[in-house]
């Protein structure tokens, strides 16, 4: 299936640069820029305004690490201007050099610029499938840099970066918006230590698939995730599990949409904890944010 994508969007590219300029804007006249997650998404938008149309290559409810482009995706992305990457998420890994190869147009950017990364190199992603094969982030780097307002003001400011670079006409624009963002940004910031703060908040908390290392780092939280090496975990390991969680007071276990949240209640069962959905890929990212706060500070939430 890559191969015949891989074709179409040579294709696909190579007609688009004969083209010009027109075909690579939108329906509604604004030129585009594609980003990788929802979440850039939220930040790209929120500096931009209406300058651009944002579109992401990773659709709500499926999962960046192991996501294939739909030929219509391909076609969209051939029109965009420039290409937003989050960084090093799996999606990114497997298809960045191949759009570069074959999109000579599209400026590329990267907003993990600056970020100080956490590096885990036992960390492994699974899709949660029975068919997909685990997978390492290159270099052991814990890819969801997103879910930290310290890394999303880095962010915010590589994105004020780009955007002046691929339209230079509008520097105060952008910079009006980014200063709006950072102060969102820092006011989520002051609700999430004022909620963490509440007295009986948890320290510890388990969740699937480990996609708030940047965010426990953050405030000083302890993550304990339940799968092992981007699997299930084993029978040994689930008690394990159990252990740690009545140990350290665990009282929240999250669980992500695309993961299967049977080992989680089962966990909760045995431990009278509480299962949470969360969605770290929500465009929501403020809400988001909080929601994770509430949850470790509420016993009723």
């Amino acid at each position: 299936m890559k191969n015949i994508l891989l074709v179409l969007l040579a294709t696909i590219l190579m007609t688009s640069c004969k083209q010009g300029s027109n075909q690579r804007n939108s329906k509604n006249g604004k030129p585009i820029i594609t980003v990788t997650i929802e979440p850039l998404r939220y930040f790209t938008e929120a500096i931009a305004g209406d300058r651009f149309t944002v579109t992401s290559m990773v659709p709500k409810g499926t999962s960046p690490e192991t996501y294939d482009p739909t030929p219509q995706q391909l076609v969209d992305l051939a029109r965009s201007k420039a290409y937003f990457r989050i960084g090093y998420i799996g999606f990114e890994q497997t298809w960045m050099d191949k759009l570069t190869d074959n999109a000579p147009h599209l400026q590329f950017f990267d907003m993990s610029d600056g970020v100080t990364l956490i590096y885990d190199d036992s960390h492994v992603h699974h899709a949660g499938t029975d068919n997909e094969e685990p997978h390492q982030h290159t270099g052991g780097v814990e890819p969801h840099i997103w879910n930290s307002t310290t890394n999303a003001q880095i962010i915010a400011g590589n994105i004020l970066s780009a955007l002046c670079a691929i339209d230079n006409g509008n520097d105060s624009l952008y910079l009006e918006r980014y200063s709006a963002l950072c102060r969102k940004i820092e006011q989520t910031d002051s609700l999430i230590r004022q909620t963490l703060a509440t007295p009986g908040a948890d320290r510890a908390f388990m969740i699937y698939h480990p996609a708030l290392s940047y965010f426990a780092r953050d405030y000083g939280l302890h993550q304990i995730p339940i799968e092992a090496e981007g699997k299930e975990p084993s029978p040994a390991h689930l008690k394990e599990l159990i252990d740690t969680c009545k140990d350290e007071k665990v009282k929240v276990i999250f669980v992500q949409p695309e993961f299967d949240r049977r080992n989680a209640e089962l966990i909760a069962r045995q431990t009278g904890t509480r299962v949470v959905d969360t969605n770290p890929l929500s465009y929501d990212w403020e809400a988001e944010m909080l929601h994770t706060a509430q949850a470790l500070a509420s016993t009723n939430y």
